[in-house]
C-alpha cells in the first residue's frame, strides 16, 4: 500500500496546482472518476480532462489528504479535507470527505467519493 499512498500524496499535491497531465498520466486510459459536481462518474482521461477543465473554470477547490487505509477489497481509502471556493473567493464548501481509489497495474482504476 505504501507505493500507492506515495502517489496518492503526490497526486493531491499535483491536483492543488492544477497540473493536469501529471494527474492523467497516473490514471489508467479507461479510467472511471467519480463526478463531485453533478453526480455519477466520468469515463476516461478524456472526460476526466474535460471534467476538471470545466470544474477549475467555475470553483477554486483545494483538497488536503488527513489518513490514508487499506479498504476490505485492497481499495485505498482517504479521509480529505475539502475546502472550495468560488473564483471571487467566496467560501463555498468546507467539510471533510473520503475518497476511495482502486488501482491496476500502479494507475488508478477507479476513483469513488463514499456517499456520492
Amino acid at each position: 500500500m505504501s507505493g500507492d499512498v506515495e502517489l496518492l500524496r503526490r497526486l493531491y499535491e499535483r491536483f492543488n496546482a492544477r497540473d493536469m497531465e501529471s494527474l492523467l498520466a497516473a490514471m489508467c486510459e479507461n479510467v472511471v472518476w467519480a463526478n463531485g459536481m453533478e453526480g455519477g462518474h466520468i469515463h476516461g482521461r478524456d472526460g476526466v480532462r474535460d471534467y476538471w477543465t470545466r470544474q477549475w473554470a467555475m470553483l477554486d477547490p483545494h483538497v488536503e489528504p488527513k489518513g490514508f487505509k487499506p479498504g476490505p477489497d485492497g481499495e485505498i481509502i482517504v479521509d480529505v479535507h475539502q475546502v472550495v471556493h468560488d473564483l471571487d473567493g467566496k467560501l463555498l464548501v468546507d467539510q471533510m470527505a473520503v475518497h476511495i481509489f482502486r488501482f491496476e497495474d500502479g494507475l488508478i482504476r477507479r476513483f469513488d467519493i463514499a456517499g456520492a
